[in-house]
């Protein structure tokens, strides 16, 4: 076959063969169309697909965002969760507080409730530039105003007794009840001090008029009981008497313990008596331990207080010692409030700068001068009518020895108040001391100079006609040296003190130129050397007996002078009577 007729065949044969796979084709047209037209819409769809991924990407992104926000809000929210919990506690008032202020009369539950509500009120305070503080501040403001004016009528009434009779226990209303509530008035000091003004100057007043009026009535008993026993003073040559005996319990009315004191009722029984002593003792007994227990309750009740949010005075009740069962300038009544008697007042523990008894904080100067303010104002009149008292115990001058014991009872009471730093009682205690001395001075100068005109042959007194003495005379005076010198040694411990020692060696050395004087009116010599050994043997007899401080340097020094004395006029008498044998 031809080339030509094959090569048509051929084109016949595959133009059948398209014809017959036409169908085909447009199928596979069709669906590689459909693929194109699918993957034109897999393309849009994927774009828009990008498109929504990416809107996606920047939601979640801004979700993140807005979730670091919220977490930093929750965390600074949560930083100012505590504070803000607290300053809404601190500023607001519970209303079982409010309540208890506004509804009910004060009394033990408000001394825990005004405590909390002056902090609420502090807060407040110190929170003012706090819109709620603000808000809520004229509602505390009017619950400080009636806490203050509820507080203010307490008070008042609970010094009502004080003020209406002197028979009330001022110890058990300061302890039981004042010192209880001093809280209180401590959230007046520092919230309300107008009221707080007004309060003190009512207890002043009330105290005041107390005092006063117990005082006034227990020296006037005092007074009437002196004037029962009139002691004159008498120099040391006058005539004999029962005041120049040497009587050892009056000698122990120089010391704080001792007999028990005067109570104002005795002075009803118009037979009963007591020593000048035992009166000043009782009156400074009593005296101390009201001034003392007045003063420290002055100090726990009226310091100022400190400008701080728990300022106030802690376990006030525990500064003073249990209360007695009696009142002030009792009557006829039990003895327990005082270990001196029970007169006015509870004596409270000595304070000293160990641990033993009351220890009170140290004051600064600006209340310490508060609370000697209040004191002098109260105990004022006291004063005066102890140092009335003890001018007429003093004019006429009493006996030298009261008179020391007088001043001794006065240093033992000023020792013990300064213990108990109660200064002002202190310092008026010291100057009745002062007045005590001059006195004391001026009584031994009488002494000497009564001797010193016997020896000279002038005359005093009892002796103001004679210018002759007698050995009876000089046996009298020389005992009463005796009775002299052994009562002041006792009532001085210490050998140093000039003002006792130096007086009693003036006295002998006038006592001695007496001695010298009788025997020079002696001439016959045997008659002279006995009457000077019968002299200096009373002297010595008188020095070895009547005390118990015979063991005293000064006494020592005493007996060796006039042992001295006698061994020489021992031997003068022997060797005066060996010379008048051998002239026999």
């Amino acid at each position: 076959m031809s080339p030509v007729i094959s090569d048509t065949s051929d084109n016949l044969l595959q133009e059948y063969t398209y014809k017959q796979k036409a169908r085909d084709f447009v199928d596979l047209h069709d669906q590689v169309q459909a693929s194109v037209n699918l993957l034109d819409s897999l393309e849009t769809f994927l774009s828009t697909f990008q498109k929504d991924l990416n809107a996606v990407a920047g939601q979640i992104s801004e979700l993140q965002d807005r979730s670091k926000d919220i977490d930093n809000k929750l965390k600074s929210r949560r930083r100012i969760e505590k504070p803000l919990s607290s300053l809404i506690s601190e500023i607001t008032i519970p209303p079982p507080l409010a309540t208890l202020i506004l509804d009910t009369n004060v009394g033990e539950p408000w001394v825990d409730a005004i405590d909390g509500f002056e902090k609420h009120l502090n807060i407040a305070k110190a929170r003012s530039r706090v819109k709620a503080a603000r808000d809520l501040g004229e509602v505390i403001e009017g619950l400080r105003i009636v806490a203050a004016t509820k507080l203010r009528a307490f008070f008042l009434a609970l010094f009502k007794p004080i003020r209406g009779s002197v028979t009330t226990n001022m110890q058990v209303i300061q302890t039981s009840v004042l010192l209880k509530y001093s809280a209180l008035f401590g959230f007046l000091q520092r919230q309300a001090p107008a009221v707080a003004q007004e309060v003190q100057r009512s207890y002043v007043g009330a105290a005041r008029v107390y005092y006063e009026t117990g005082f006034r009535r227990y020296v006037r008993s005092l007074g009437w009981i002196k004037a029962r026993t009139v002691e004159k003073f008498e120099n040391i040559v006058g005539p004999d008497s029962e005041s120049w005996r040497m009587n050892i319990e009056r000698l122990r009315h120089a010391r704080i313990d001792g007999p028990g004191v005067t109570l104002a009722y005795m002075a009803d029984d118009k037979s009963h008596k007591e020593p000048v002593e035992a009166l000043l003792r009782s009156l400074f007994l009593v005296f101390m331990d009201n001034a003392t227990s007045e003063y420290t309750f002055i100090s726990s009740f009226f310091a100022p207080p400190h400008q701080d949010l728990q300022s106030g005075i802690a376990s006030p009740t525990a500064l003073l010692s249990p209360a007695p069962n009696t009142g002030l300038f009792a009557e006829p009544r039990s003895d327990t409030g005082s270990e001196y008697g029970g007169q006015l007042s509870t004596p409270i523990a000595p304070v000293s700068g160990g641990n033993n008894g009351l220890m009170l904080p140290a004051a600064s100067k600006e209340e310490q001068v508060v609370v000697d303010t209040i004191w002098k104002q109260i105990f004022d009149p006291v004063l005066e009518y102890c140092q009335t008292f003890v001018k007429s115990v003093l004019d006429p001058m009493p006996q030298i020895t009261p008179l020391l014991t007088m001043i001794r009872l006065t240093e033992d009471v000023g020792t013990e108040i300064q213990k108990r730093r109660c200064p002002p009682a202190e310092t008026y205690i010291f100057s009745l001391r002062i007045q005590m001395w001059p006195v004391f001075q001026k009584a031994v100068a009488e002494h000497v100079e009564a001797l010193r005109k016997i020896a000279e042959g002038t005359g005093s007194g009892y002796f103001s006609r004679a210018t002759v003495t007698s050995d009876d005379q000089i046996a009298n005076i020389c005992k009463r040296y005796t009775m002299i010198f052994n009562s002041l040694v006792f009532l001085t411990e210490h050998e140093e003190e000039t003002m006792i020692f130096s007086n009693l060696l003036r006295l002998r050395q006038e006592l001695l130129k007496l001695i010298t004087k009788h025997l020079g009116q002696i001439s016959d010599t045997v008659r002279q050397a006995k009457s000077e050994l019968a002299a200096y043997e009373i002297l010595l007899q008188g020095l070895s007996k009547g005390t118990h401080h015979t063991a005293h340097p000064k006494s020592q020094q005493e007996v060796a002078f006039w042992s001295n004395k006698e061994e020489e006029a021992r031997r003068k008498f022997v060797s005066t009577g060996q010379s008048r044998a051998a002239m026999r």
